[in-house]
Parts: structure tokens; sequence; C-alpha cells
């Protein structure tokens, strides 16, 4: 999924942070070079599992590899928009956090499946991996994710709204992400994919208390 270009003509014209729109624009582009360090990083680690015995294509494995990659697509998006349009820097710098971290986790399951001899997609439907897989798609969207109609209204959100929306589709977002990270911890074999799976729960979990502390200081809504 691709987030949506801003020129530099736009942010030039954007009163961030006291009038200095050019440190804004410096800022996005570090964040948008460590998403590309870390989905080559990605790519690197994922090239370190072993490939003796590699999980088949309906393996809970690739499934999960396929899914939480589609899965992380959306909020390294999101992160992206939340580093660029925030404004409470806490939510800025949650977003970029969120952005770069996810985008080497994609590369690392991406070659997983290269590894494995897999296509990045396959026949089955998301989520068919998972033993409760039916009932978490819901409008064709696997758990948490959000609605393009849900992003569109993030994209045109401003200010405080934004910030508030951000969070409170991201705590959603990593609560299912979360979801998928328990079920392949407790179907998965593969040493290396468990012990990925663990450190994104980890971390997951992590961002949920940031994300929710963010949430109350703002004044927002659970």
């Amino acid at each position: 999924m691709t987030a949506p270009v801003t020129t530099d003509t736009d942010l030039d014209e954007a009163p961030v942070d006291g009038g200095r729109p050019a440190a804004r624009r410096f800022g996005l582009l570090a964040v948008a070079l460590a998403v590309l360090v870390g989905l080559l990083l990605g790519y690197a680690g994922g090239l370190l599992t072993p490939t003796i015995t590699r999980p088949g294509e309906s393996s809970p494995e690739a499934g999960f590899a396929r899914d939480m990659s589609s899965h992380h697509a959306q909020a390294v998006e999101m992160g992206l928009m939340a580093f660029q349009q925030g404004q409470d820097p806490e939510v800025r710098q949650i977003g970029g956090d969120i952005a770069t971290g996810q985008q080497g986790e994609i590369g690392t399951m991406q070659t997983w499946l290269r590894s494995w001899k897999l296509d990045p997609t396959g026949d089955q439907a998301p989520m068919a991996w998972m033993p409760d897989g039916a009932q978490s798609v819901k409008n064709g969207l696997m758990p948490g994710m959000a609605t393009p109609e849900e992003m569109a209204k993030l994209r045109s959100a401003k200010g405080r709204e934004f910030d508030l929306l951000f969070l409170q589709m991201m705590i959603k977002h990593h609560i299912g992400g979360v979801h998928m990270l328990d079920a392949v911890l407790e179907q998965g074999h593969d040493d290396d994919v468990l012990a990925v799976a663990q450190v994104m729960k980890n971390t997951q979990q992590t961002d949920l208390t940031n994300l929710v502390a963010a949430q109350k200081r703002l004044g927002g809504r659970p």
C-alpha cells in the first residue's frame, strides 16, 4: 500500500513546528530513509533464516508472513502520515517509529517467503491459517485494519483531530496485530519465525502502552 505523496512545496507552505517547515521536510526525508534502511535490514535478517526445513504453502508460517506483511503495510502508511501531519511531537515520534520498525519486519517476512520458495501471495483467503480466521475477517479486512473510508478521513484530518484519530486507529490496528501474533506463536513450528513473532508482539505491546498514554494525555476516549 502506497503512502500519499506530499510535494516539497506543500511542506514549504505548512506552518509546522513554530514556522520551521524546512526542519520538518528534513525530518520527513530522514524517516523515509530510515524506512528504506529498515526494509533492507529486514531483508538481510530474513536471509539468515535456515532453509533445511521450509514451511509449506499452507503452513501457519506462510499464511502469517503474507497476511502480516499486508497488515504492516497499512501501519507503515499510517505511521508516515502521523510523522508528516501530526501536531503533537509524541504522535509524530510514535508514527515514525512504527513506520520504520514495521517496514523492516515486512522485509524479513518477504525474505522468508522467497527462501521458502513461496510466492508473496497465495491461493488461500486472508487469515485461513488461523482457527478463527473466517470470523476474524470483516468486510475483507484483517483484524484491526482500517477501511478505505477511515484512511481517507485520517488523510484529511488536521491538528488535534488528526492526532486523536491516528491514536484511535493505531490502537485498534495493533490489537488486531497482536491477535495474529498470538495465533502464529501458538500454531507455528519454525524457530526463527517464532522468535521474530515474539519480538513483534513485545514491540506492539510497548507501542500500545505509549499509544494509550498519549491518547489519555490528549483527552481522547478509548
